[in-house]
C-alpha cells in the first residue's frame, strides 16, 4: 500500500513513545511504502484535494530517523490510506482540514478517521451518548448553575471543552476554594461553555487510556497515574503510566462503544476511563501504543496495520 500520514512536523516526534512512529514502523516493515504531509501542506486545486506530498524512508537511529524524498503535489486519491495524524488543537484550520478530506473521499481517497466523524465527535460532550457510564456531569456557560452542582456533590472537577493533555482542569473541593475565579477565568466571563463533573476518587489508580482498533478492544489498557499532588494523570501533565489488563467493566465499556464507533469509520478510538466512569472518547490522534507494547509485548502497531489492511481490502472490494 501507498500510506500517506498528515502529522505534525516529524523533528517533534519523540520516538520513544510516540504512536504514529510506531505505526510508520511497523507499515514500513510490511512493504508499505510511506509518504508524509503537513496539514498546511493540504490544498484544493481545479476541484482536485491533493497535498504537497514527501517520501519517507525510516532510519534505524532514535535521533537521525527518517529521511524524505523531494516534494511533490499528489492528490489524495492516488494512496491507498491517508491517516490524518495531526495532533489536537481542535481548531479552524483543523475543521478546515475534514472539509477538504471529506472532499477527497468524494474523488475516492480513504481517509482514517473519517474526517466527518471526526469534525462531528466532540471528545468531551460524546460522553453523554453513553448516560449509563458517566459520572454526574453538567456542561453549561452558566456560573450559577456551577456553584449550585457544587454544593450538591462539594467535589468536583472543571475543565473547558476544547482542552487537551490535562490543560485546563481544576479541582475544587468541599470549601469551593477559588470556584467563582476558576470558572471565570476558563469560562471567560460566561463566553465559553465548561464541563464541570462530581471528582472521581479512583482518579489515585490511573485515567486509563483503552484502544478500540477496527471495532475492536486492544485487551490492555495503559494507567496514567497521576504523581505527586496532581489531580491530572495525563501523560503530558507528568502522569506514569502502567499497563494493565482490561477490567470487567473496561470491557464492558470498550464492547458497548465499540461497533458503533467503528461504523461511523473511527478505525481508532481512545477511550478515557476512570474508575468505572467514562470521561472522553478521543479520535484526533490516539496514542499509548508504545507504552503498552512496551510493557506487555501486545503489539498495538501491529493490531493497528492489520485493521488498516482490512479496511482498505475491504474498500477494493466494495
Amino acid at each position: 500500500m501507498r500510506i500517506l500520514f498528515i502529522t505534525d512536523p516529524l523533528e517533534t516526534f519523540k520516538t520513544y513513545k510516540d504512536s504514529t512512529y510506531a505505526m510508520m514502523t511497523k507499515a514500513a516493515s510490511r512493504g508499505h511504502e510511506l509518504f508524509f504531509c503537513l496539514q498546511s501542506q493540504l490544498s484544493l486545486a481545479d476541484n482536485v484535494v491533493e497535498a504537497t506530498v514527501r517520501p519517507l524512508e525510516l532510519r534505524d537511529d532514535a535521533y537521525d530517523w527518517f529521511n524524505l524524498g523531494e516534494p511533490g503535489r499528489q492528490p489524495l486519491a492516488a494512496f491507498d490510506a491517508v491517516l490524518m495524524r495531526k495532533d489536537p488543537p481542535f481548531d479552524m484550520e483543523y475543521v478546515t482540514s475534514t472539509w477538504m478530506l471529506e472532499l477527497a473521499e468524494d474523488q475516492g481517497a480513504r481517509i482514517f478517521n473519517k474526517p466527518r466523524a471526526i469534525r462531528d465527535h466532540s471528545e468531551k460532550l460524546a460522553i453523554g451518548r453513553y448516560p449509563q457510564f458517566v459520572t454526574p456531569t453538567l456542561v453549561t456557560r452558566d456560573a450559577d448553575r456551577i456553584r449550585a452542582f457544587h454544593a450538591e456533590h462539594q467535589d468536583i472537577i472543571v475543565k473547558p471543552l476544547d482542552g487537551m493533555g490535562g490543560m485546563g482542569i481544576f479541582r475544587v473541593g468541599p470549601d469551593a476554594m477559588n470556584l467563582g475565579s476558576i470558572v471565570e477565568t476558563l469560562g471567560d466571563n460566561g463566553a465559553r461553555t465548561l464541563m464541570v463533573q462530581r471528582f472521581i476518587p479512583a482518579i489515585k489508580e490511573g485515567d486509563k487510556r483503552i484502544l478500540l482498533i477496527g471495532g475492536k478492544p486492544v485487551p490492555y489498557s495503559l494507567a496514567r497515574i497521576p504523581q505527586g499532588s496532581e489531580v491530572r494523570g495525563n501523560l503530558a501533565a507528568g502522569g506514569l503510566g502502567r499497563a494493565q489488563e482490561l477490567s470487567a467493566r473496561d470491557r464492558e465499556i470498550a464492547e458497548t462503544l465499540a461497533p458503533g464507533l467503528w461504523a461511523q469509520g473511527l478505525l481508532l478510538v481512545g477511550l478515557d476511563v476512570i474508575g468505572d466512569y467514562l470521561t472522553e472518547v478521543n479520535v484526533t490522534s490516539p496514542t499509548c501504543f508504545q507504552e503498552i507494547t512496551q510493557q506487555t509485548g501486545f503489539d498495538v502497531a501491529g493490531m493497528f496495520i492489520d485493521a488498516l489492511e482490512a479496511a482498505v481490502a475491504e474498500a477494493d472490494r466494495g
